[in-house]
């Protein structure tokens, strides 16, 4: 696996898991994943205990009450992070990604639960599927009942939508929260300072933090990693300090028994003081979702000898600072600090916190990222902010709306504890869905008993529910803000899904008729003129109802056709090997073919230039491979648009009959501006003072290699797209307007006309998101009555 990419790439070469190479290789990102993952846990301890005892638990400060937060604070670590998520989660990635979204694939896969549309045609032959198609074969009642009845399905979806959208809502409150908090320690030395002037230092960081995102995580990620561990020897030490000096008997604290002895004297109040108390763990999540920029080994070595040693250190050091010193609870992390090493810890702390917010806003988008490429939330720009690391984006329309949001919610509560309660809801509710999603994992992907699945979702149940329902007391106190930003946030990305999902139904309801297309013979009916037109629709199969505009409407049409789909597949990555799906439509004479392009939910898809000569090769290796082996199509005389073949790079480098050369020549800007108007702009501000600087521009040219065994009609075929190349390529697609009909619902014409409509106009349109140059774009509309 590459510390930078995550990516597994099998290699004979590869160290055995048990080797030093891998081991040192994991103590590597074990210390890369202390800046990236862990940034938000370990900042925790600036704000639990001054959350916890707060309202009416003020009336039971005292020993005891230290001691039985200190003992909560200890098995919630223990429970949720280390056993729950260290032990088992972990071990549930998919292909080295993790998540909500990843587990939902993962079930996808095993199990027919996935509304996305045709999605079994882009599944095809993926190598990246650790478990063969036999595992769908062979289902459980409990299966066979859910992918039976589809509102079960849309439930589900519903579900990883509304968890998705907390944690949305964790990209807004972390950076508040935590920055506020490591700012307030100014008030421990400057007693007259108001809050107002640490609301406005705080938004000032805030800002900065946002504006600097669109340089990229990875340019200031070597320092994050020593920051965190910084931090963590200080809070190590601290906590050790406090110990020893203040109170040593906080070590008996461990048992559980302060647990019973806590909530028998406080009662209810004790039970509301958990929504605080859920503090110490929030940050959990990311050691999952974060997993595959890192191993899992990696993970679990940074948690349990590092992490979890210094967190449980530092807060009983805390507890045992508090137990002599009731008074300084509003303050007690800051107040716990020797006088000498304040302002170091200070600046630490703020460094800290910042490295925490970072982490969780490069999350944020990463999830928008595979929202959409789960057809859940609108096209939005995606920036790849590196060339090594995969994951690592930035979305400017995201990253400018968080910001809002973030400075709205500092400077409208002003104060963590109402913050806290917000922070501490989203973070429940997202472990509430993992373990749900896991006991699915459990039985339908690991293929363990059904009563295992139930033990495993009782026990956390109980654990986090206990939680949730103290963070639930705390709605009216702030804790109303992540569910109204989720249910923001889950009704775009529904609505979004709902139109794209009507929109593909009249599409296949409406496709046009392959038998309309074989009557009108080889030309069309049209005069067919040198050159590709590459069609794209969300079809996977079938030919599309706009095709049927161009050849009613048009006089000519180009040569050799290629209906392009671009589907995204429940996998984080597809191999470039396996990228092409080739088929074909009609009989050989019509020259139209049939490419299925496939993408991860977190494949970037890259502007390279070279889609086109890839797909040239691909199409001609078919044709060579549909001649050597005609079972590729279907052999069925009524359907030509049959099975699709996989076409690997690998085999065409080593098995074309194409011989493909490449030239590099020089030019000025204004030379290549009919070709690439697109990047004339880029061009400009690379060389301001003179535009005709010379640039470098590859070409490259195909041609039919010499073969006398070639049969004369595939060596025909082939000479046809080479020469339609070279008169040039022209991408069409549809340009449509979704409405609803008139016989449909009050509500159905809300969410189509208005929700969707709305969407679809302030959403990047979908030749930019695919990358496709405005200079050869042909857009046809059309009307969806769905």
């Amino acid at each position: 696996m590459e510390p930078e990419s995550g990516i597994s790439i099998p290699s004979p070469r590869n160290p055995s898991p048990l080797s030093w190479v891998n081991l040192s290789r994991n103590l590597i990102l074990a210390y890369q994943s202390l800046g990236v993952v862990y940034g938000d846990l370990s900042t925790s301890p600036l704000y639990v205990y001054s959350s916890t005892f707060i309202g009416k638990l003020q009336n039971h400060q005292n020993e005891d009450a230290i001691f039985g937060a200190f003992s909560l604070i200890f098995w919630t670590l223990t429970l949720i992070p280390l056993l729950k998520y260290v032990f088992i989660v972990l071990s549930a990635d998919d292909n080295g990604e993790g998540g909500a979204f990843a587990l939902y694939s993962l079930l996808c896969r095993h199990a027919k639960f996935s509304l996305l549309p045709n999605q079994q045609a882009a599944d095809e032959e993926l190598s990246a599927y650790k478990y063969g198609p036999s595992t769908q074969a062979t289902g459980s009642p409990l299966k066979r009942f859910l992918e039976k009845h589809k509102r079960l399905r849309t439930a589900l979806l519903v579900v990883v939508l509304f968890g998705a959208a907390m944690v949305i809502g964790d990209g807004v409150l972390t950076p508040a929260i935590s920055v506020l908090s490591s700012v307030s320690g100014l008030q421990v030395t400057e007693k007259k300072l108001t809050t107002g002037a640490l609301v406005v230092l705080a938004c000032v960081i805030l800002v900065g933090l946002f504006a600097l995102q669109h340089v990229g995580t990875h340019r200031v990620a070597f320092m994050f990693a020593p920051v965190v561990i910084i931090w963590l020897v200080s809070i190590f030490s601290i906590g050790l300090y406090n110990i020893i000096h203040w109170n040593p008997k906080i070590v008996h604290a461990i048992s559980p028994y302060y647990i019973i002895k806590f909530f028998r004297e406080t009662g209810k109040d004790g039970w509301i003081s958990l929504g605080g108390i859920l503090l110490s763990v929030t940050g959990t999540e990311a050691m999952f979702a974060d997993i595959g920029h890192f191993t899992a080994l990696s993970i679990r070595l940074a948690f349990a000898f590092v992490v979890y040693p210094c967190l449980v250190v530092q807060y009983m050091g805390q507890a045992a600072f508090l137990s002599r010193n009731l008074q300084k609870i509003p303050h007690s992390f800051y107040d716990s600090i020797p006088g000498p090493v304040f302002w170091p810890v200070f600046i630490i702390a703020t460094l800290a916190s910042i490295v925490g917010s970072q982490a969780i806003i490069t999350a944020t988008f990463s999830i928008i990222k595979q929202c959409h490429a789960l057809g859940c939330f609108p096209r939005v720009k995606v920036v790849h902010t590196s060339k090594h690391i995969f994951g690592q984006i930035y979305i400017p329309e995201i990253n400018w709306i968080l910001m809002i949001l973030t400075l709205a919610i500092t400077i409208g509560f002003q104060d963590t504890t109402l913050i806290g309660n917000a922070y501490g809801l989203a973070c429940i509710t997202v472990m509430f869905i993992t373990t749900f999603l896991m006991a699915l994992v459990v039985t339908f992907v690991w293929q363990k008993s059904v009563l295992l699945a139930a033990v495993f979702l009782v026990f956390f149940w109980f654990c986090e529910g206990v939680y949730l329902s103290a963070a639930l007391m705390k709605v009216p106190q702030g804790g109303w803000v992540p569910l109204v930003l989720s249910v923001i946030f889950m009704m775009v990305m529904y609505i979004w899904h709902y139109g794209i999902r009507k929109k593909y139904n009249f599409d296949m309801h409406n496709k046009v008729s392959l038998r309309w297309l074989l009557g009108l013979g080889p030309s069309l009916g049209i005069m067919r003129v040198p050159g590709i037109g590459l069609i794209y629709s969300e079809l996977a199969t079938g030919v599309p109802a706009i095709f049927s505009h161009f050849v009613t409407n048009l006089p000519a049409f180009h040569k050799v056709l290629v209906f392009i789909c671009v589907k995204s597949v429940p996998v984080p990555y597809v191999s470039p090997e396996e990228r092409f799906l080739i088929g074909r439509v009609c009989p050989r004479p019509y020259r139209m073919y049939r490419c299925i392009v496939r993408y991860g939910y977190k494949d970037i898809q890259r502007d390279d230039g070279d889609f086109e000569d890839q797909l040239i090769q691909s199409i001609a290796e078919f044709i060579q491979m549909e001649a050597g082996e005609p079972q590729v199509c279907s052999s069925e005389s009524s359907s030509y648009d049959g099975r699709l073949a996989v076409i690997s790079s690998r085999a065409i480098q080593s098995s074309s009959s194409l011989i493909v050369s490449e030239n590099e020549d020089w030019g000025g800007i204004e030379s290549i501006q009919s070709s690439k108007s697109q990047t004339l702009q880029s061009l400009r501000s690379a060389y301001p003072d003179d535009e005709n600087q010379a640039v470098r521009r590859r070409r490259v040219r195909f041609e039919v290699a010499s073969s006398p065994g070639m049969d004369a009609s595939v060596r025909e075929e082939l000479i046809d797209l080479i020469e339609a190349k070279e008169a040039g390529v022209a991408y069409i697609m549809g340009h449509s307007y979704v409405k609803a009909r008139r016989s449909s619902s009050y509500l159905k014409k809300v969410v189509i006309d208005i929700g969707y409509s709305f969407l679809r106009k302030n959403c990047r349109g979908p030749a930019v998101a695919l990358n496709i140059p405005h200079t050869n774009l042909i857009e046809v509309g059309m009307i969806y009555y769905v």
